[in-house]
């Protein structure tokens, strides 16, 4: 694969789209000059956008789709509207098809996971795809997954999600053997639910092959930056994520108003502001917006829906990397070195993928 990477974005997906989107594409453009888009939505609403940024207009094709899928549309339902026809189908159908090395979307979480597993299909061997995140902490940036692409899992899954995450660890970090931990309820071996235990179980014995197992992890252990890659189901995972932002949201909050309580916070606020730039700059979710889909025959980027063109841009940027590292060689590499898929699953919860 060469530098030059097209990515399909699903123009209409998001609370800002397309503005955001084709302004977010902008901004991606300049840091990453051998990006191609091809968007795919309403062509009345994108091609004026892209009159406004001319530069982005020659990397930029755009495919009229009438059909956009709602923010609340259950999958089920977003599937048999949308197949074939919407501009969230139209996305990855262009990764399918070779036109695109990845996709991308601001839209309906559930609806998109749905498509995408319906369109691309899980890679062999893999149980159930996920979502994974990066996420900042005191050490370095990690991987944690599942982010909820589904509820509940069992040691099955939890061993997929491994396999997946230390594979995307190696593109992203240039680690030859990442470091995995399983998220649970204490680090002891005796403490979590027995399908924790069983898949701690598979994962020791598997410790080297393309990863470094180090064991259970606790919550705290996630901002600590204790391992390369947290392994937890989707219910979970997707608590601990939205509890993140909101505590970013929250102690940004409190900063700003401490600065602001007097005359002498301002003045310290004054001499502090080029550290507090990059505190602000390092809390800021929108500079690590986008959940990568793992586990499919194909790239798929979910960036948050309500986010703007900075956010969109962060998206677009991580879309390029995994694109570029060859992602899914790197997974294909580590599902023939991963001795570990003999152990029997358990019945997997019923589960529905999240809207968002």
């Amino acid at each position: 694969m060469t530098d030059a990477i097209t990515i399909s974005v699903d123009a209409m997906g998001g609370d800002n789209a397309p503005r955001a989107v084709i302004h977010g594409a902008y901004l991606a453009l300049r840091e990453r000059k051998q990006t191609r888009f091809i968007f795919h939505g309403r062509k009345e609403q994108i091609e004026p956008l892209l009159e406004e940024f001319p530069a982005l207009k020659p990397a930029s094709t755009v495919n009229h789709c009438d059909t956009v899928i709602a923010m609340d549309e259950k999958p089920s339902q977003a599937l048999r509207k949308g197949k074939n026809v919407s501009s969230m189908w139209m996305a990855i159908q262009a990764v399918k098809d070779g036109h695109a090395d990845v996709a991308i979307s601001g839209g309906n979480t559930g609806a998109l996971m749905a498509m995408a597993t319906f369109c691309l299909r899980p890679m062999e061997g893999i149980s159930r795809p996920g979502i994974a995140a990066i996420w900042p902490t005191l050490r370095s940036d990690i991987i944690v997954l599942d982010m909820g692409a589904t509820i509940g899992a069992d040691a099955r899954q939890l061993v997929d999600y491994a396999i997946l995450g230390s594979a995307l660890a190696r593109a992203l970090f240039d680690s030859d053997s990442p470091t995995v931990g399983l998220l649970n309820v204490g680090t002891e071996e005796v403490k979590g639910l027995d399908y924790i235990k069983e898949a701690g179980k598979i994962l020791q014995q598997a410790s080297g092959a393309g990863f470094t197992y180090h064991g259970f992890v606790e919550g705290d252990d996630i901002g600590k930056g204790t391992v390369d890659v947290v392994v937890t189901e989707g219910f979970v995972g997707n608590i601990a994520l939205k509890t993140a932002e909101g505590t970013a949201r929250q102690v940004g909050t409190y900063l700003r108003n401490a600065l602001k309580a007097n005359l002498m916070s301002k003045i310290g606020a004054l001499f502090a502001s080029s550290a507090l730039n990059a505190l602000r700059r390092k809390m800021d979710p929108r500079t690590v917006n986008g959940g990568v889909f793992m586990g499919l025959n194909g790239i798929v980027i979910k960036s948050h829906g309500g986010t703007d063109e900075i956010g969109y841009k962060s998206a677009l940027g991580l879309a390029y990397e995994m694109a570029r590292s060859r992602l899914i060689d790197k997974i294909g590499d580590s599902m023939q070195h991963f001795p570990i898929h003999t152990a029997a699953p358990s019945a997997a919860p019923e589960t529905e993928a999240k809207s968002a």
